[in-house]
């Protein structure tokens, strides 16, 4: 379980670091846009959030190909210094207030920076975690990154429950939401020391003996056109579904249904906790019965029930915890082995940038706009319009599972 650890430790940081962006927006977003409404400001800071997510298909090219190329460790060591740089320049940044459009302008800088990391650092972790592991564990082996995603999102909910049951309101948005930030950079230090002793794949070192993809691009779209639209269609709903009930619900209740911020985060961090621990039961259980069954029923659950318990969602601890868990567990079944069905697509040559340039291609396109679009739809009172966008991408995935071949237990390519 070494290789585990090194692989998803970093893996945690990486989307703590990610996630406090999303979740403490609410707070600083006045302090980079001081001009107009809170709403306008919070657009702002989401339309930052969205411009990070368009260098993710980037980092996942660019990055897929050095990991393809020179290991996967390497790559690794190199997504997560970049992301604990984002967050430092993030919570050392001065405000509007004092450094002019300076400001802004450096926290577009940072969260270019942790675009390219997190773009680069799925495909990476997705690839060493399914190498190392054996081919009738590796659904087990795969639930351990969204495992570990859920370690460091669950910290950053914990944190901003933390903050906000401590610190008062005009303390969050004067000073308190430079705590999380600062608290990612320096677990970004406690990552790259665990790294440094993950050894290299067996499946990269042999492969790297035939020599590498001089054009990787080129060879996915000639070699392997079907595969990279089966993971495009995997994306679209498990997008949708990460930044609405991990990132953006709590944002959501606290906007559109008046829950109190404590509550709201609280729930949150429960139905976390849920998620987290559920995925190496799905991980263990795909292994036993075959993926198909699972993503069928995650994505044929959403297509039925999303819409009326979204619209359903009230203020109270039990109804945004109802609705967190339905959303939370139900992704599980896809979380626990997304990182396997994509890894199982690919020869090794090519498994990093093949999983990385159109997974994070989609996360860019959907997942980058989902927090703008809902909070703009939110303000002019047509949020359910994205509701049934929500459900026409749970129509394409579940096409997608159905059309897919079976590969639990199958030999990597």
């Amino acid at each position: 379980m070494r290789t585990v650890l090194a692989g998803s430790v970093g893996n945690a940081v990486e989307w703590f670091d990610w996630t406090i962006y999303a979740s403490f927006a609410i707070f600083f977003s006045r302090q980079f846009f001081p001009e107009g409404n809170e709403t306008t400001a919070l657009l702002a800071a989401f339309g930052i959030f969205a411009v990070g997510f368009f260098m993710r298909p980037v980092g996942g090219w660019l990055i897929g190909i050095f990991s393809d190329r020179y290991g996967r460790k390497a790559a690794l060591a190199l997504t997560i210094l970049m992301m604990a740089g984002g967050s430092l320049i993030i919570g050392l940044t001065p405000t509007y207030a004092t450094i002019g459009l300076a400001a802004p302008l450096l926290l577009t800088a940072a969260r270019l920076i942790q675009g390219l990391s997190l773009g680069g650092e799925y495909a990476s972790a997705t690839t060493y975690l399914t190498e190392m592991a054996p081919d009738n564990r590796r659904g087990f082996y795969s639930s351990f990154l969204f495992f570990s995603a859920a370690a460091g999102i669950l910290a950053a909910s914990s944190i901003g429950w933390l903050l906000t049951s401590t610190l008062s309101p005009e303390d969050m948005n004067a000073w308190g939401w430079r705590i999380p930030f600062l608290v990612g950079a320096l677990g970004g230090v406690v990552g790259m020391w665990i790294r440094r002793s993950a050894p290299e794949t067996e499946t990269f070192s042999k492969s790297k003996k035939s020599g590498v993809e001089k054009q990787p691009l080129r060879t996915l779209m000639r070699q392997h056109p079907r595969e990279v639209l089966r993971i495009v269609g995997f994306s679209v709903l498990t997008t949708f579904a990460f930044y609405l009930f991990v990132a953006y619900v709590p944002t959501y209740a606290i906007r559109h249904v008046n829950a109190d911020p404590k509550t709201a985060f609280a729930a949150n961090t429960v139905a976390l906790i849920v998620f987290m621990v559920v995925q190496p039961l799905f991980g263990m259980l795909s292994d036993r019965i075959g993926r198909k069954p699972q993503l069928i029923v995650f994505a044929a659950g959403y297509l039925i029930f999303f819409y009326p318990l979204m619209t359903s969602m009230g203020p109270s601890f039990g109804s945004i915890l109802a609705v967190e868990l339905f959303g939370l567990v139900l992704y599980a079944m896809y979380t626990a082995i997304g990182p396997a069905i994509m890894a199982e697509q690919f020869p090794t040559s090519v498994r990093a940038v093949g999983i990385g340039a159109p997974y994070n291609l989609v996360v860019a396109l959907l997942g980058g706009t989902t927090p703008y679009l809902l909070t703009w739809l939110q303000a002019n009172g047509m949020e359910k319009w994205f509701f049934y966008y929500v459900l026409a991408g749970a129509v394409i995935t579940l096409i997608t599972f159905i059309r897919m071949p079976e590969t639990a237990g199958q030999p990597l390519k």
